[in-house]
């Protein structure tokens, strides 16, 4: 059975249900594909017989759900849980406890598709719909198909949760999965770095010259206004490739920006003036006002420490074949490193190494201490 909870006498009585019970499924939807304010649009909730999809536009208080998220005594099942954690910090200041993560589960299992749909048709013969995908569920009245889909994705959860439990059980590996889980709690929202420099991160910005830069800096503040004010995602005003094809090119006219290669005419037509005022805002600026790439210094080589973390690759990689995992699942790069400038001698050592977990001691740690002897 499904409900759609659109208010608040309709949410208590459900929430309070829920806590009953002692598992509760968890998903949720945002719009960051077409809003330039992203949120939480939708939240799916199911126990192993009912789903519950909660409407945060029409719901003025979830605290209940806060509650209901921060019981230890319900365990709470996701599915790439990284995202939905981060998400109900910023907007809510909820902090989930007591979580299982299929995705997690199945990476420790050795699956080699960890989706969700890859998941439920493999163990439960189910087949989801991705119709849906991209939609936009900021949208309202949300159309009975797209509610739907967004139950789908919480109702199977507790039986694929199941499933890849009982399978890292009968490898041994469940422990495994609960210290991941455990770790997931400490998630936080720690933004999205969209800050003054934020147009250098686009890909191939840090090869413009500096009077091409300053063209992509006030072409990218001019796209991030427009995107606030239209509460619009900014890669549908004008995608990354336009902005760096008009600076490069520095078109000083209509003709010349129609002329510009990668820049579509319907585009240049639609947003022209804009583009080219602020080419002109940067060819005026003085020559000392022009931004200029802050190149760190590299750091030194050392051959020493890239050999032992080759030799600790090695050892890992000889590992995750014996178990049948991804390599960068078991360990990943920047733990080996992390052991290689410390140098452990015993696995004592190794268990002072901060970026290591316990599980991967157990199951690597001879081995890497045997790479560094």
């Amino acid at each position: 059975m499904d409900s759609y909870v659109r208010s608040p006498s309709a949410l208590e009585p459900i929430l309070a249900a829920f806590r009953r019970e002692a598992l509760v499924s968890v998903d949720t939807e945002a719009a960051s594909f077409h809003k330039y304010r992203d949120r939480i649009y939708l939240i799916q909730l199911s126990t192993r017989t009912e789903t519950a999809i909660l409407d945060p536009l029409t719901l003025p208080d979830l605290a209940p759900l806060g509650a209901l998220l921060a019981d230890r005594a319900v365990e709470k099942v996701f599915h790439d849980a990284d995202y939905d954690l981060r998400i109900l910090d910023r907007d809510y200041g909820f902090r989930p406890t007591h979580l299982t993560d299929t995705r997690i589960a199945a990476q420790l299992a050795g699956e080699p598709a960890i989706g969700l749909a890859a998941l439920l048709e493999k163990y439960l013969g189910v087949k989801l719909s991705k119709e849906h995908q991209k939609a936009d569920w900021s949208r309202r009245p949300l159309p009975p198909e797209m509610l739907a889909y967004a139950a789908a994705d919480t109702r199977h959860l507790a039986a694929l949760r199941d499933a890849l439990l009982a399978r890292l059980r009968d490898l041994g590996r469940l422990a495994w999965a609960e210290e991941e889980f455990t770790r997931l709690e400490a998630l936080r929202w720690t933004g999205t770095g969209n800050g003054v420099d934020a147009y250098l991160r686009m890909k191939g910005a840090k090869a413009l010259a500096p009077r091409q830069l300053a063209v992509l800096r006030e072409l990218y503040q001019w796209r991030e206004s427009l995107g606030a004010r239209e509460d619009r995602a900014t890669f549908r005003i004008v995608g990354n490739d336009v902005l760096l094809a008009v600076s490069r090119s520095l078109p000083g006219t209509r003709a010349g920006l129609a002329e510009t290669p990668g820049v579509p005419a319907a585009l240049a037509a639609r947003h022209g003036a804009a583009l080219l005022e602020a080419v002109q805002r940067a060819l005026a600026l003085d020559e000392d006002a022009l931004p200029r790439v802050e190149r760190p210094a590299r750091m030194a080589r050392d051959p020493d420490l890239e050999a032992r973390v080759e030799r600790l690759k090695g050892a890992r990689n000889r590992v995750a074949a014996e178990l049948g995992l991804d390599p960068g699942v078991l360990c990943g790069r920047g733990a080996l490193e992390a052991v290689a400038r410390a140098r452990p001698s015993d696995r004592s050592a190794l268990a002072q190494v901060p970026e290591l977990r316990r599980w991967q001691i157990d199951v690597l740690g001879d081995a890497l201490v045997a790479a560094l002897a």
